[in-house]
């Protein structure tokens, strides 16, 4: 799960949702201690998120479909194909209005608890509310942007264009594994914010 899964998994907690949305972020000296304890909470729920995610069988299944050309990096392409099919499911955004209802409660309760973004994050997060990233999951162009910027964001990665293609080309397919993941994985973030 990308941006959209992480802030759609923490269920409208604005604490929860400030240590889910930044938690690629949290690092070195960036310690429990710098954090409230709910988002510190977020923290640790997006990196249990995240496994919990990579090992399941329908991403296994769904990542082949990019291994061969993108090696390691088919489990962060998932993640960001994953929000478009998030972004398109009737059950949880019925529509655009939907999608944009919730995409500016996500970024009102960041700014809310901007004091706890890290810098990086901070730096492009204007960015992120200015050209809409949550909503721009939901079309199938927005998603070539998407993986254009992670291309950008992962040193290594190969060009996404061919990432792009094969995913118009297995689309349902892929939907498929993110049907067949979704319920499990909300089923297992209920859990552990209920720990």
């Amino acid at each position: 799960m990308n941006y959209l899964g992480h802030a759609y998994l923490s269920f409208g907690d604005k604490d929860i949702l400030t240590g889910n949305m930044i938690g690629d972020h949290v690092k070195g000296k960036m310690t429990q201690s710098a954090y409230p304890e709910k988002i510190w909470t977020g923290v640790m729920l997006h990196r249990k998120i995240d496994e919990y995610s990579d090992q399941h069988d329908a991403t296994k299944r769904a990542k082949v479909f990019f291994r061969a050309d993108y090696g390691l990096y088919a489990g962060a392409i998932m993640d960001t194909l994953y929000d478009h099919f998030l972004a398109n499911d009737p059950k949880l955004f019925a529509d655009d209005v939907s999608l944009d209802t919730f995409s500016a409660q996500v970024y009102k309760q960041l700014s809310d608890n901007a004091a706890y973004l890290p810098p990086t994050f901070a730096a492009y997060f204007p960015h992120m509310v200015e050209h809409n990233w949550l909503k721009g999951y939901r079309v199938i162009r927005g998603m070539e942007r998407a993986l254009k910027g992670l291309s950008r964001r992962a040193a290594h990665m190969a060009p996404p264009e061919k990432a792009y293609e094969i995913f118009v080309t297995n689309y349902y397919q892929l939907n498929q594994c993110y049907y067949e993941l979704i319920d499990d994985l909300s089923a297992f973030v209920k859990n552990e914010l209920n720990k």
